[in-house]
């Protein structure tokens, strides 16, 4: 079963890509960015400008509703944008971070959310790249999540490559990979939660990285602890992590 902390890991991490004074934006079905938003607009004294795909501007509800798509993310809004605003906005280079999460990402940071198996007879039929295809070459930096971390989702060659751009950040419940997009160079593990080790990692990584930079991550601030506890929803955050995520 999934544990409380998984889903602390990967909120606390994904907010801690947001940087002062960007404009982020995340996407369909994605509760743990919408979470790690709201997260940092509680938790950190710099501003920045969230937009959600439900449409809303700087919406940050007292109580983290069921999807990204909610409605609740309207409230209070100063506008409300369309996906044809948000491709416009990330084609002009509006858009600093975006988060984003896929079935399989590889050791470059691109994206299978296509097909798994031969593309005219799949095993598996992906809903689509929506739009990261558009977004992902375009933004300055993209954030990306998975919430299984195994040989199955992180691989070394994608079954079908949906997406590709500046993927500058990864974060599994268990770990935190980075790479600089400018060069083109592959994930290496930035960090580590405390309760596992970089073999462990390299054990249930499809991908190879170099690990000689690794270290401990960071532990959690009071203030991050005192608004992850805010926001009272880990039977919602934990939804969103496979039953069996097992590092263990």
């Amino acid at each position: 079963m999934p544990e409380r902390r998984d889903a602390e890991y990967l909120v606390v991490n994904l907010a801690r890509a947001i940087r002062p004074n960007e404009v982020t934006f995340s996407g369909v079905n994605s509760v743990l960015p919408m979470a790690a938003c709201v997260l940092a607009r509680r938790a950190y004294d710099f501003d920045f400008t969230y937009l959600s795909v439900a449409g809303g501007v700087d919406v940050f509800p007292k109580k983290l509703p069921r999807s990204s798509t909610d409605p609740a993310l309207l409230a209070g809004t100063a506008a409300i944008f369309s996906n044809a605003d948000f491709y416009d906005l990330a084609t002009r280079g509006k858009l600093d971070l975006i988060f984003l999460g896929a079935a399989q990402v590889d050791a470059f940071g691109r994206t299978n959310v296509s097909a798994i198996g031969d593309w005219a007879h799949p095993k598996v039929r992906l809903p689509g790249g929506g739009g990261a295809a558009v977004m992902m070459p375009v933004a300055p930096r993209v954030a990306l999540w998975r919430s299984e971390h195994t040989t199955r989702t992180l691989v070394e060659k994608l079954e079908f490559i949906t997406a590709a751009g500046k993927t500058a950040v990864l974060v599994t419940p268990y770990a935190v990979f980075a790479r600089d997009p400018a060069k083109n160079e592959r994930f290496h593990l930035a960090s580590y939660r405390d309760d596992t080790d970089p073999a462990a990692i390299v054990a249930r990584t499809g991908f190879s990285f170099e690990a000689a930079r690794a270290v401990p991550t960071a532990p959690m601030t009071a203030r991050e602890r005192a608004a992850l506890d805010a926001m009272d929803a880990f039977d919602l955050l934990e939804n969103e992590l496979p039953r069996v995520t097992g590092l263990r």
